[in-house]
């Protein structure tokens, strides 16, 4: 009977395996709404604070547009509107930070100046490198109300490097990711002004 018992056990492992899978996909299922709900929650959050709720009448979720970035891949672009006419729009944008990717978002107006910038996640250094977060340092505040007519494209760079922006003590590539994903945002909108703010919209 001994030669039975690997059988045996390979049969109970596999139906601990089987039921163990079933168990994930189920609560999978039953979750992904609310996740789903709360992501969507996050991104209306995250546009409230680069596009203010008081300059548009719209949910600036409900009809973005698909744009294609210089590389080929797609943008995801939320238009504010008043009274149908496109008066801002947000885009996310990717620097290179210290420790990966931080992603942000930001808004602009059709007059080309940015209405704000935050941060939607990153993975840098905490007590230096996360100074990029409003809510623990004023830095990224500090984008709104600029524009290609108020600072010329060659000084979107951190002093270091002969900009305006500040650099943190003992971590210049962080703000350096940040400043150049902003001002690769801005000249993506230019680029792209009359697609983003054509017209009136249904």
């Amino acid at each position: 009977m001994s030669h039975l018992a690997p059988l045996k056990l390979a049969l109970t492992l596999t139906v601990f395996a089987t039921i163990a899978a079933l168990i994930l996909a189920i609560g999978d299922v039953k979750t992904r709404p609310e996740i789903e709900l709360r992501l969507a929650e996050d991104l209306k959050a995250i546009l409230s604070q680069v596009v203010p709720e008081q300059l548009h009448d719209n949910d600036l979720t409900q009809g973005p547009l698909t744009l294609e970035r210089p590389n080929g891949t797609p943008l995801t672009a939320y238009r504010a509107l008043y009274k149908g006419a496109v008066i801002a729009i947000a885009i996310p944008v990717t620097g290179q930070g210290y420790a990966g990717d931080i992603d942000l978002v930001m808004g602009v107006n059709a007059q080309g100046e940015v209405l704000g910038v935050r941060v939607l996640s990153h993975a840098e250094t905490p007590g230096l490198g996360d100074k990029i977060e409003a809510l623990k340092n004023d830095w990224v505040l500090g984008f709104t109300g600029l524009s290609f007519a108020t600072l010329a494209p060659d000084q979107w760079k951190v002093k270091k490097d002969g900009g305006v922006f500040d650099q943190f003590s003992g971590a210049t590539i962080t703000p350096r990711g940040v400043v150049k994903a902003v001002k690769q945002g801005l000249e993506f909108i230019t680029a792209n002004h009359a697609v983003l703010f054509a017209g009136d919209t249904p």
